[in-house]
């Protein structure tokens, strides 16, 4: 991730908090509709994995992921966890080129500034093949700055999203919004939007 290191030491410091709150048995709505769009078998950028709950699932649903995270932790325990081979990365080391048919960028680039981002969306436009999907998972709202637990987060209008979805190559096909409670413990507006590289 591009983010400060505050945001990477609370991670590091979370990773078992983070990996009890969000543990799953089952992939929920928005990974399962994800999976179910991919072509088969696909290759996925996991950006941002945690404990690569997500990978853990789209490999079992026959699917190739690549997980990566900033938070040595949370590599680390993705590895304990899945043995899945996930790799530290940050937004800014993402420099492949259709490579993948799918990008699942689950609540990561809120981490990202917002004068950061379009460039983080140009990078993920060109890692994915013509066609390929991006799952895109952010709070929603203005401002930015740290949360509860000090982690940094930029929020976005949903209409600001779709504009720098559509500036950077991408064709929003469907876009859910709701609230959830995170591991601040606070309930956050969020919207995920499926996108498309053309």
């Amino acid at each position: 991730m591009s983010a400060d290191a505050r945001t990477i030491a609370v991670y590091n410091a979370r990773a078992g908090d983070y990996d009890d709150c969000f543990r799953q048995d089952r992939p929920d709505r928005h990974l399962q509709a994800f999976i179910d769009a991919l072509p088969h078998p696909a290759r996925v950028l996991d950006l941002g994995c945690g404990p690569a709950t997500a990978s853990a699932f789209l490999r079992a649903a026959g699917h190739d992921p690549d997980p990566v995270d900033a938070s040595p932790a949370m590599v680390a325990l993705a590895n304990e966890r899945h043995a899945i081979g996930a790799r530290l990365a940050s937004f800014d080391e993402i420099d492949a080129v259709a490579a993948y048919d799918g990008v699942w960028a689950n609540f990561s680039l809120l981490h990202a500034a917002r004068s950061d981002l379009p460039r983080h969306l140009g990078a993920l436009h060109r890692a994915l093949k013509a066609g390929g999907l991006l799952h895109l998972g952010m709070k929603t709202g203005t401002g930015e700055g740290p949360d509860a637990l000090g982690r940094f987060y930029c929020y976005h209008t949903v209409g600001a999203l779709r504009g720098l979805l559509t500036d950077a190559g991408f064709t929003v096909l469907a876009e859910t919004e709701g609230t959830e409670k995170g591991l601040a413990g606070t309930l956050d507006a969020f919207v995920i939007l499926l996108a498309q590289r053309a």
